[in-house]
C-alpha cells in the first residue's frame, strides 16, 4: 500500500482553516482583517491546489494498482451498537476530489475580481471554503451516517450561499424555497438509512452490500420494506441533484452570485445526489423494480429540463434549467446501470457547464457597466445581443461550452452523451428515443441562448435608441446620482454642464466611467446630425478570463479519457481505468473492445441530432439580425402558409412557450396544492381550536355570565315577587306532569 494513504484523512480538512482564521480575525481584529480583506483569496486557492495534487497522485495509484484504501476508527459503542468515522479512497472518491478542487480553484479564482466590489467578500470565501470541506468530507466518507453529516453541511452551505444577497427579497425567498425542497429529500434519506440498518444492523458499504445480497439470495427479508428504504434513500439524490419532481429548487437558486452557480449548482452540489446514487449501486441493483425507478425518473428529468429551458429570458435560469437535463441524462445511465457512462458525463458537464456559468457571469459583469446592478436587466437575453464585438473572448469561450453540451466532436461532453445515447438503445428504444430527441433540444436552447446573447443588435441601446416607451431598460437610474435638469428631451440628450444622460424625462443620470466609448451620430428627426456617447460593455478581467480560459482548455481535453487507444493488439482506455467499478460494484460490466465501425455509425446520428437542433436555432432565430421588436418563440417559426396550418402552428407553438416560460406549471401547482393546501389546513385548525377548543368553555363562561346576571335581577326582595314565581314554576311543573299523563294513559 503506497504511503500516500494514511496521510489521505487530511484532505477534508486542507480547506478548513480558511473560513475559521477568517471568523476569529473578524472577531479579534475586525479592522485590519476587513482591510487586508483581499488576501484571504491566495491561501485559499493555494490550499485547494495542494488537494487537487494529493487527489492526482491518488487518482494515479488508482489506475496503477486499482487499490482501494479504507480506515475507520470507533467514535461511539454502546453494547451491540457502534459507529466508526473514517475515510475511502477508490476510484469513484478520487475522481469527485479532483473534480470539486480543480473547479473550486478556478471558481475561486474568478470569484476574487467577480466580487471584489461586494462588501460580503470575506463572507463569499468564508462559505465557500466551509463548502468545499463539506464536499470533500462527503465523497471521502466511509459510511452513511457519515455521508448524512456531511449531506447536511453541504445544504447548509448551499442555503447560506444562494441568499447570500439575502437583503433582496427573491434571494431571502430562494434560499428558503431550496432548504424547504431539499428537507424532503434529506428527511427521506434518514428514514432509508435507519430502515437499512433496522435490516443489516450496520452503516458500512461493504457490510452493507453483503449482507442485503445474502438476505435477497436466502429470501430472508421483507422485500416491500427493502424497497422502501431503496426508494427513500434515492429521495435524498433527487432532492440534491435536482430530479423532477423536487427540481423547483434548482432556477431559484440562481439568485445566488454567479460563481455559486458554477460551483455548487452545476458542477460540485448537485453531483452529490449523482455520487451518492453510484455509491449505492450495488444495493440498487439487487433490488427489484429499483433500477428500473431510477431511469424512469432520469428520462422524465431530461426532457422536463430541456423543454422548461426553451423560453427563458434570465441567462442563468436557462442554464439551470440544462443543468438539471444533464444532470437526468447522469440517473438515466445510472438506472441503465452504465456506470462508467454516467461518471465520464458528470466530468466533462462540471467542467463545460462550470465553463458555461463564468461566460454568464463575465457576460452579467459586462452588462452591469452599461446598465447597473440590475439582474431584471443585465440576466436578461432579451435585452442583450451583439456582445461579440465587444467581448470575444468571453463570445469564443462561451461558443466553446455551448459546442461542447450540444455533443459535437472532440469536445468533452460528446463523447459522454454519446455513450449514454448508445446504452439507452440497448436499454430500452423508447427511453433512447426521448434521449435523442433531448439531445436536439439540447443543440437548440443552448444556441438560442448564444444567438440571442451574443449575435444581432446590442438590444439595450437598440430600445432606447428607438424610443419604446415599454422597454424597461430605463425605469430606474442605471447610472447612480442623479442630476436634476430643467430641459425636456425628446428621446434623450447630452448634457453638456453636467456630464450625464438623459432619458425621455427632465432627469440626467451621471455617467460613471464603466463602459466602452462609441461617437455615432444620434438619428433623430429634433436633434439630426448630433454627436452623441454611446457606451458598450467592456470585456472581463483577466482574472476571469482566466479561469475561463483553463476551462476552454478542459473542455477540449477532458475527453481524451473517453477515447481508446491500442496497445499489442488489445484496446484500452483511460475511462475504464480511472472509473473502473469499486469493490462495492457486486457485477461490473468491463469491456475494453471497441467496434470502431458502430462508434463512428453511432457518432454521426448523435451529431447530425445536433446539427438539427442547431440549424432549427439559426432559422427560428434569424429575426434577431434584422430586428428584435416584439419577438419571441411562438412567432419565430410562423414562415407564411395557409391561414389554417399558420393558426393551428402559431397555437402549438404558444403552448410549448408558455409551457416552458411558466416552468412547466409546477411551482404553480405546488403553491396551490402544497402552500395553498397547508394554509386552508392551518386555517381551518386555526377555525377549529378557536371555536371548537376555546370555543366550548368560553361558551359555559358565556352562560353563566348571563344566567348570573339574569337571576340578579330578580332578587327584588318583596315576598310577594317570590311566592308569584314560585307559583309559576309549580304551575308550568303539574302543566307538564299533566300532559305527559295525556301522552301516556
Amino acid at each position: 500500500m503506497d504511503y500516500t494513504y494514511p496521510y489521505s484523512w487530511i484532505i477534508p480538512l486542507i480547506p478548513l482553516p480558511i473560513p475559521m482564521l477568517i471568523g476569529v480575525g473578524l472577531i479579534i481584529f475586525p479592522m485590519a482583517t476587513k482591510n487586508l480583506r483581499r488576501m484571504w483569496s491566495f491561501p485559499n486557492i493555494f490550499l485547494l491546489n495542494g488537494v487537487m495534487l494529493l487527489s492526482v497522485y491518488l487518482s494515479i495509484q488508482q489506475m496503477n494498482k486499482s487499490s482501494i484504501y479504507q480506515y475507520v476508527w470507533s467514535w461511539t459503542i454502546n453494547n451491540d451498537f457502534s459507529l466508526d468515522f473514517g475515510y475511502l479512497i477508490d476510484s469513484l472518491a478520487s475522481i469527485m476530489v479532483i473534480l470539486i478542487s480543480t473547479v473550486g480553484i478556478l471558481v475561486l479564482f474568478y470569484s476574487d475580481n467577480y466580487m471584489y466590489h461586494d462588501q460580503g467578500y470575506l463572507r463569499f470565501f468564508s462559505y465557500m471554503s466551509f463548502f468545499t470541506t463539506s464536499m470533500l468530507g462527503l465523497v471521502t466518507s466511509v459510511n452513511l451516517i457519515q455521508i448524512y453529516i456531511f449531506w447536511e453541511l453541504v445544504g447548509m452551505c448551499s442555503y447560506l450561499l444562494i441568499g447570500f444577497w439575502f437583503t433582496r427579497p427573491i434571494a431571502a425567498n430562494a434560499c428558503q424555497k431550496a432548504f424547504v425542497t431539499n428537507r424532503v429529500g434529506d428527511f427521506g434519506l434518514l428514514l432509508g438509512i435507519l430502515g437499512l440498518y433496522a435490516i443489516t444492523g450496520s452503516f458500512e458499504f461493504r457490510d452493507l452490500f453483503e449482507i442485503v445480497n445474502k438476505l435477497v439470495s436466502n429470501n430472508e427479508v421483507n422485500f416491500v420494506f427493502l424497497t422502501l428504504c431503496a426508494l427513500l434513500l434515492f429521495t435524498g439524490a433527487v432532492a440534491k441533484s435536482s430530479q423532477f419532481p423536487l427540481h423547483v429548487w434548482l432556477p431559484d437558486a440562481m439568485e445566488g452570485p454567479t460563481p455559486i452557480s458554477a460551483l455548487i449548482h452545476a458542477a460540485t452540489m448537485v453531483a452529490a445526489g449523482i455520487f451518492l446514487v453510484a455509491r449505492l449501486l450495488p444495493l440498487f441493483i439487487i433490488i427489484p423494480h429499483i433500477m428500473n425507478f431510477i431511469s424512469w425518473i432520469g428520462i422524465v428529468t431530461l426532457l422536463f429540463g430541456a423543454t422548461l429551458s426553451l423560453a427563458q429570458k434570465d441567462i442563468k435560469r436557462s442554464l439551470a434549467y440544462s443543468t438539471m437535463s444533464q444532470l437526468g441524462y447522469m440517473m438515466l445511465a445510472l438506472g441503465m446501470g452504465s456506470y462508467q457512462a454516467a461518471l465520464f458525463h458528470l466530468i466533462t458537464h462540471a467542467y463545460s457547464k462550470a465553463l458555461l456559468f463564468l461566460g454568464s457571469g463575465s457576460i452579467i459583469h459586462s452588462m452591469e457597466a452599461i446598465v447597473g446592478y440590475s439582474p431584471d436587466k443585465s440576466q436578461n437575453m432579451v435585452l442583450m445581443g451583439g456582445l461579440k464585438k465587444h467581448v470575444p473572448i468571453t463570445k469564443t469561450a462561451f461558443l466553446i461550452g455551448t459546442l461542447s453540451l450540444c455533443g459535437i466532436p472532440p469536445l468533452a461532453c460528446f463523447w459522454s452523451k454519446d455513450q449514454i445515447l448508445n446504452d439507452s438503445w440497448l436499454y430500452s428504444p423508447v427511453f433512447a428515443i426521448i434521449a435523442c430527441f433531448t439531445a436536439g433540444l439540447t443543440a437548440f436552447y443552448m444556441f438560442r441562448i448564444y444567438l440571442l446573447t451574443f449575435e444581432g443588435h446590442l438590444n439595450v441601446h437598440f430600445k432606447n435608441y428607438s424610443g419604446q416607451k415599454s422597454g424597461s431598460c430605463y425605469s430606474i437610474s442605471p447610472w447612480g446620482k442623479e442630476i436634476k435638469k430643467n430641459k425636456f428631451s425628446l428621446l434623450f440628450s447630452i448634457n453638456n454642464n453636467e456630464k450625464g444622460i438623459a432619458f425621455f424625462f427632465n432627469t440626467t443620470y451621471r455617467i460613471f466611467d464603466n463602459g466602452k466609448k462609441m461617437i455615432r451620430p444620434f438619428i433623430s428627426i429634433a436633434c439630426f446630425g448630433i454627436q452623441n456617447t454611446f457606451f458598450y460593455p467592456p470585456e472581463s478581467d483577466s482574472t476571469m478570463l482566466f479561469s475561463m480560459s483553463i476551462l476552454v482548455l478542459f473542455t477540449c481535453l477532458v475527453g481524451i479519457i473517453g477515447i481508446p487507444y491500442n496497445q499489442s493488439g488489445i484496446y484500452f482506455d483511460l475511462l475504464s481505468n480511472l472509473l473502473n467499478p469499486s469493490i462495492n460494484l457486486l457485477h461490473p460490466n468491463q469491456n475494453n473492445f471497441i467496434d470502431w465501425y458502430e462508434f463512428f455509425i453511432n457518432g454521426i446520428f448523435s451529431v447530425s441530432l445536433s446539427f438539427f437542433g442547431i440549424f432549427i436555432a439559426f432559422f427560428s432565430y434569424k429575426p434577431i439580425y434584422s430586428s428584435f421588436k416584439n419577438f419571441n418563440l411562438q412567432n419565430s417559426f410562423v414562415k407564411g402558409g395557409n391561414n389554417n396550418t399558420t393558426a393551428l402552428w402559431e397555437k402549438i407553438m404558444n403552448l410549448i412557450y408558455d409551457w416552458s416560460y411558466n416552468r412547466g406549471y409546477i411551482d404553480f401547482f405546488y403553491r396551490i396544492s402544497l402552500a395553498g393546501g397547508l394554509r386552508r389546513f392551518a386555517e381551518l385548525t386555526h377555525f377549529f381550536d378557536r371555536r371548537g377548543i376555546d370555543g366550548i368553555p368560553n361558551a359555559f363562561g358565556l352562560i353563566s355570565f348571563f344566567g348570573g346576571e339574569g337571576i340578579k335581577y330578580l332578587g327584588t326582595g318583596r315576598i310577594s315577587s317570590y311566592l308569584l314565581v314560585y307559583l309559576g314554576f309549580v304551575l308550568v311543573l303539574i302543566f307538564l306532569l299533566f300532559y305527559l299523563f295525556l301522552l301516556v294513559f
